[in-house]
């Protein structure tokens, strides 16, 4: 019987020096790469708005994702909401079996992987290509239903292509749990999920993220449960990283290091938004700055250090005390501060508080319109009754209207019909 390896301390020492720097690094390269993919091209203010017919005829690779606002409404209840899934999950693990648990999520994520990894092997593919002065043909893809359109999407040769290396990684990951393919995941969710969820102002990325300090702290320190459910969850949901990767003999088990996708995602958003603001800086001084990324970057620059020093911190601590942290006890503080103390230097916190994202401006107008639309809808709803009630009146009106014509009508018959009497009576004789 071969005895279990045991590692010399050195040895385990310097293998989770490398694990440390190696989720170091997927977790600073999905902030960076989200945050410029988060950039829309800067719209002038007093440029002319282009013509429909050019705005159809531009390219795809032109076109701007679709992405989603968080208001601060949501970022109050973001963490009662996360704290409520969390605490399902850890329900779901403790009395079902978690292997079945597992082969649905896999599933599940397995399909959203294939999105992912498609459109960010397009992003990463793409620049590539134009530099080699290859021309890709697009189409153009438009379901309606009476003449209504439902569906519609710009795609070209390299979505198909990449579709079908995620399908396959997909079918990969499912079969045989592989980390890597996981981290291939992990990375891809953070990129998208940076670049499509963006942040209305920094009120609502300051509410958010010292909400989730809170949620953090509870669940890791105050009870098993984070600890529980992040040991369970086999989906791609974490990046992770092998404890000792260099020296581990053949057939020994991995032993994995890992950090959450949301201690990623959820400060990246925030640096994302710096990055934003940058470009409005930059942009309200050169209003011609369109597509170009080389401006003046002082609020993501800070962001992002202090993101990494917080990230550095944690690990510090983790790796000190040999216990598991939650990350946003630190980089929730790191990010605020480096925003506060930006804008204190530069003299521009009253911007900083002002400023609105133009996700968060077309947010709130979409907002408006609804608004107003159901509020003439309630009008017209309050009007077409009073409308009816005043039809009923009047058809009430006409009938007893009606009904009195017809009485006097029937009483104008009636005296008609009697015989009238003589004047004097019978004639006297003389």
């Amino acid at each position: 019987m071969t005895e279990k390896y045991k590692p010399s301390p050195e040895v385990v020492e310097q293998g989770l020096y490398v694990a440390y720097a190696a989720l170091s690094t997927m977790a600073v390269l999905p902030i960076y790469f989200g945050s410029f993919g988060s950039l829309k091209k800067w719209k002038n203010p007093n440029e002319k708005s282009k013509k429909k017919k050019e705005e159809d005829d531009s390219d795809s690779d032109d076109e701007e994702s679709v992405s989603e606002s968080m208001s601060l409404e949501d970022a109050y209840m973001f963490p009662l909401f996360g704290s409520i899934t969390l605490f399902g999950l850890y329900l779901v693990f403790r009395f079902i079996d978690k292997t079945y648990v597992n082969y649905l999520l896999s599933a599940y994520f397995g399909i959203l992987g294939v999105m992912a990894t498609t459109q960010v092997g397009v992003n990463c593919v793409a620049p590539f290509v134009k530099l080699l002065g290859i021309n890709v043909e697009k189409w153009h893809l438009i379901l309606t239903k009476k003449k209504k359109e439902i569906f519609s999407s710009k795609f070209t040769i390299l979505h198909l292509i990449m579709m079908a290396a995620s399908v396959v990684l997909s079918g990969y990951y499912i079969l045989t749990k592989n980390w890597i393919a996981s981290n291939a995941f992990g990375i891809a969710f953070s990129i998208n999920a940076i670049q499509l969820l963006s942040l209305d102002s920094f009120q609502t990325g300051m509410i958010l993220l010292s909400g989730l300090f809170v949620y953090d702290i509870f669940w890791v320190f105050g009870t098993e449960v984070m600890v529980s459910v992040a040991k369970n969850f086999d989906a791609p949901v974490k990046v992770i990283f092998p404890r000792l990767f260099f020296g581990l003999p053949a057939g020994e088990p991995y032993q994995f290091a890992m950090l959450g996708l949301g201690d990623i995602v959820i400060p990246g958003v925030f640096v994302a938004l710096c990055l934003r603001f940058d470009q409005h800086l930059a942009g309200t001084k050169n209003p011609n700055l369109a597509r170009s990324t080389s401006f003046s970057k002082p609020y993501f620059t800070a962001a992002f250090i202090a993101y990494a020093l917080g990230l550095g911190t944690t690990i510090f601590v983790m790796h000190t005390f040999k216990a598991a942290q939650p990350a946003l006890l630190y980089l929730s503080p790191a990010c605020i501060l480096s925003v506060l103390f930006m804008g204190l230097v530069r003299g521009e916190i009253k911007e900083v508080f002002s400023y609105t994202s133009e996700e968060g401006i077309e947010a709130a107008k979409a907002k408006e319109a609804e608004k107003n639309k159901k509020a003439g809808e309630d009008n017209k709803a309050v009007d077409d009754k009073k409308t009816k009630e005043s039809d009923v009146e009047k058809s009430s009106s006409d009938s007893e209207q009606d009904s009195k014509s017809n009485d006097n009508n029937n009483n104008n018959n009636d005296n008609a019909r009697k015989p009238r009497k003589r004047k004097g009576g019978k004639a006297q004789k003389k």
